[in-house]
């Protein structure tokens, strides 16, 4: 029986969280029921973005909001979004309050009128804090 579970563990997908530096400061998760994905371009003029990818479609509600739950629990909302396809983009020139959700929270939900999609934050805090630094460092 301990073999049967230890071999259903092993083949449990593992949605963690993942940095990146190439092509430009990323990180990113992915579930079955969609991926989150914050980047920073320092060549653009609003370098930060933020973009949440559902199995089906959006809402064509006028506000976006992301809820974080947790101990620093908050609700951030814009009208900035664009869609493409299943995929919601905002860009901004700081992302603050948002790198703070995503790294002292334990869930972040997307939504759009009644359309959602959560995340867990289970190992996103150290992603996050090498997402910090690698937005003090400079970018090759």
């Amino acid at each position: 029986m301990r073999y049967l579970i230890a071999l259903l563990v092993l083949t449990t997908p593992a949605f963690a969280w993942e940095f990146s530096t190439v092509p430009v400061c990323t990180v990113s998760t992915a579930t079955p029921q969609g991926a989150i994905e914050l980047t920073y371009d320092p060549s653009k003029a609003e370098p930060y973005a933020i973009a949440v990818t559902r199995t089906a479609t959006w809402d064509t509600s006028r506000v976006f909001g992301l809820q974080f739950s947790g101990a620093n629990g908050l609700t951030i909302t814009t009208d900035r979004q664009s869609i493409d396809g299943n995929t919601l983009t905002v860009r901004d020139r700081g992302f603050g309050n948002v790198l703070n959700g995503l790294q002292f929270n334990t869930t972040v939900t997307a939504f759009l009128g009644d359309k959602t999609v959560a995340f867990s934050l289970d190992g996103a805090a150290p992603e996050i804090a090498r997402f910090r630094d690698c937005l003090a460092a400079p970018i090759a």
